[in-house]
């Protein structure tokens, strides 16, 4: 038995398959980890969708920025982007189906001594902190109003966390970070329009792996989201997202022993903009 944790997929079904392939993954055996965006931005978003959620137990993914996106997009909040691939999704038979399933799944993950999480976590918030804020907004998520927090959830405001903190102020701190984090103060006041790679931080402004006295640093993160960053592994940081949606590739790691596995993008792709959805 082997537990993988996969990159963002961000709709590359091709060489999502071609790396299991890689991997010789059995389902009946094996494990797998998605670190989330599973869709948006790459051609088969709709194949991604279904095939992992046909995994059952033996897949566990966190919700990304795209994923909400996504959310949003079918509940008739949100506005669509011109590098969207979501129509597919949309216009499915099954897409109420695959909404259920993609709005039951969690911001955050832990197991043992990992902890995934699509883009980062807060400086002061411990692992079981962490997941106590991800059951608050899958609460939200999964309730039979529950559009009325996809009115709510996107904007940059609050910038950080106050324990008293309440309602969708409180709930759109823990999306943020949970979902959009790249750069944030050592007080933990995230940043958002910086996208590119660690050494062109703003002024006053670290990675968020990288701040010291992080408590959450007692376990191993791992996270996708930040492509400029590209594959990162440390003590305590596994981070995969080496933008096989660019060009680049599909990155799993093997959990028990840290072997890397990689599939390069089967396409021909053109430069675009790196920014996640609505992350502006």
């Amino acid at each position: 038995m082997a537990t993988y944790a996969i990159g963002d997929v961000q709709g590359c079904y091709d060489e999502l398959r071609a790396l299991l392939d890689d991997l010789n993954f059995d389902p009946a055996r094996d494990k797998l980890w998605f670190v989330g965006d599973l869709v948006n931005r790459g051609p088969q978003s709709l194949e991604v969708l279904r095939f992992v959620k046909g995994l059952g137990d033996c897949a566990v993914t966190v919700l990304g920025n795209h994923d909400l996106h996504l959310v949003m997009q079918a509940g008739g909040y949100g506005r669509r982007n011109a590098e969207d691939t979501l129509q597919p999704v949309l216009n499915a038979p099954d897409r109420d189906e695959l909404m259920f399933w993609l709005r039951q799944q969690p911001l955050f993950h832990v197991d043992g001594e990992f902890a995934m999480v699509h883009a980062g976590l807060l400086p002061q918030w411990t692992v079981a902190e962490a997941a106590a804020l991800s059951a608050e907004v899958h609460l939200a998520l999964t309730a039979e109003n529950y559009r009325e927090f996809l009115a709510h959830m996107w904007g940059s405001a609050p910038a950080g966390w106050h324990d008293d903190l309440t309602g969708w102020d409180r709930l759109r701190v823990i999306v943020n970070a949970m979902t959009r984090l790249r750069f944030c103060s050592p007080a933990g006041i995230m940043e958002f329009h910086s996208k590119g790679p660690p050494h062109k931080a703003p002024q006053d402004f670290l990675p968020w792996f990288e701040i010291p006295g992080r408590v959450s640093a007692s376990h191993t993160v791992i996270c996708g989201h930040w492509s400029a960053l590209g594959l990162k592994l440390g003590a305590n940081l596994l981070a995969l997202d080496t933008g096989c949606v660019w060009g680049g590739s599909l990155t799993g790691v093997r959990l028990e022993d840290r072997q890397v596995f990689q599939r390069q993008c089967l396409r021909q792709t053109e430069p675009s903009n790196r920014g996640g959805a609505n992350e502006s």
